[in-house]
């Protein structure tokens, strides 16, 4: 009650007189206000319904003490975006309240492994249980059902044994099994074995709805969050109306000369510091520099890629190709550092300053899911941008993998018949912000207009010659350093 003069954000009645009293008093000294009957706040600003979706714990374990947070809420753990919220209790009824629609669903009692909130006198359902109940057979009234879709039932199982393992699910139907003999639910019981039998391919995939959980007992499984960002990228993409920038060095010299300073400002990107002359000096006379054996076939190896118009005009036409592709790039592009696994997936997990990339045994179906998004734009670039965000994203290697996310943007170019974009030193910061900006913000913006203005950069540049293009390069201050650093 009151302390110091001060009262808590929610006040309860109470059977003792003298506290009643004083709410009262309160009350009438505009101290407290009612937000629900025998329910007073102190809050007297703030709308009811508001209110009540940010204090629901605390009020439904007062208006309804012991009561389980269960079915697709004991899942969901909170109301819906409608304001459904879905308890067992010990009677069932509908209650309105402000802000927030209370569904008492008559069932069994708290469970042992049934958590308890604190010391609210509310419980959240077990995983087992809250499972088991959105597997119960359910009819949607006034547009609020008790369980969860199936998929979405399939698609909590998948992430159970993505994060946990194949040990980890099992443990979870051996919990649901236990607790199905006790309360009676062997119908539940019974869905749930087939759900995880088809996951952990030992029953056809067909018994299976969500495309996250088919995948996974195809034996491609993929990071969900990963694809959706994927979309969100692909939106963007299909609602921008894109430039034809044409090539304009698409036969050499110039296709070589440009070829030259991608291999260079890729590499300088990563870490591979060459004066510009030693570099070409380099790839001219095809030799490494003396006592620099990996980090100069770093250059000369993406340069071979990059110089070659038969290998700069193949793009993927299917998945697999995709695929295939990726790994037979990478194998060149790291041939002379075997202990980087040159064209084999990545197994351990690789992440860059606070974002950590998909899970090793995910990147083969993401690199599927990706690819049918990359598929559905048509423009050059559109198709490049999403296919170097798909490879930067998912970062299928061990190293070089953005080398290797450039290599293959640039293809979609030059296979277009586009000039192709050149990520220099003085623009890295701007790349990697932009990058960062979209993995964990989820905004493309910044990454479209930063990719079209080093398109319109690199399309500018006159590559007549090697010196003409160091001489453009170098007074627009590509080979300068920005001075903030940029953690990916």
């Amino acid at each position: 009650m009151e302390k110091n003069g001060v009262w808590p954000v929610l006040v309860f009645a109470t059977a003792d007189q003298r506290v009643s009293r004083q709410i009262q008093r309160a009350r009438q000294a505009g101290q407290l206000r009612e937000l629900l009957p025998r329910v007073h706040t102190s809050d007297l600003t703030t709308p009811p319904a508001d209110l009540v979706r940010r204090h629901w714990f605390q009020l439904l374990g007062h208006l309804y003490p012991q009561a389980i947070i269960s079915h697709r809420s004991g899942l969901d753990a909170q109301p819906t975006s409608a304001g459904d919220i879905f308890l067992t209790y010990k009677y069932g009824k509908k209650v309105a309240l402000p802000g927030l629609t209370v569904h008492l669903l008559p069932g069994p009692g708290p469970q042992p492994d049934d958590r308890p909130f604190g010391e609210i006198p509310l419980y959240f359902a077990s995983e087992a249980r809250a499972v088991l109940e959105n597997l119960q057979p359910a009819r949607t009234r006034s547009g609020s059902s008790k369980t969860l879709l199936l998929t979405e039932v399939e698609e909590f199982l998948e992430r159970v044994l993505r994060v946990r393992g194949e040990e980890g699910l099992n443990e979870l139907r051996d919990k649901a099994r236990a607790l199905a003999d006790t309360l009676g639910w062997a119908a539940e019981l019974a869905r749930l074995n087939q759900l995880v039998a088809a996951l952990l391919a030992t029953a056809p995939s067909k018994l299976l709805t969500s495309p996250v959980a088919q995948a996974r007992a195809l034996g491609l499984p993929y990071d969900p969050d990963r694809v959706a960002l994927f979309g969100t990228l692909l939106t963007a993409l299909r609602h921008t109306t894109w430039p034809n920038r044409p090539d304009q060095a698409p036969q050499p010299p110039g296709y070589y000369n440009l070829a030259f300073f991608e291999a260079y400002f890729s590499n300088f990107i990563e870490g591979t510091v060459f004066e510009v002359d030693e570099a070409h000096a380099m790839v001219t006379g095809n030799q490494p520099v003396p006592g620099r054996h990996a980090d100069s076939h770093d250059v000369l190896s993406t340069y071979h890629l990059v110089s070659n118009p038969a290998e700069m005009s193949l793009v993927p036409a299917t998945a697999t190709e995709l695929l295939a592709l990726l790994q037979r790039r990478h194998a060149t592009l790291l041939g002379e550092r075997p202990d980087k696994r040159p064209g084999q997936w990545k197994e351990r997990a690789n992440q860059a300053g606070n974002t950590s990339f998909v899970e090793p045994e995910l990147v083969r179906g993401t690199l599927h899911q990706g690819f049918n998004l990359y598929h559905a734009l048509e423009h050059p670039l559109a198709r490049a941008m999403m296919l170097l965000f798909i490879v930067s994203e998912v970062h299928p290697f061990d190293d070089g993998n953005g080398r290797l996310a450039r290599i293959m943007m640039n293809a979609e170019l030059v296979r277009g018949g586009l000039s192709r974009i050149i990520i220099t030193t003085h623009y890295r910061q701007d790349y990697l912000r932009a990058l960062r900006r979209l993995s964990r913000q989820r905004d493309p913006g910044l990454y479209l207009r930063m990719l079209d203005r080093a398109q319109a950069f690199t399309a500018a540049l006159k590559a007549t010659s090697y010196a003409d293009l160091k001489g453009q390069l170098s007074a627009s201050n590509a080979f300068e350093e920005g001075r903030e650093e940029v953690a990916w």
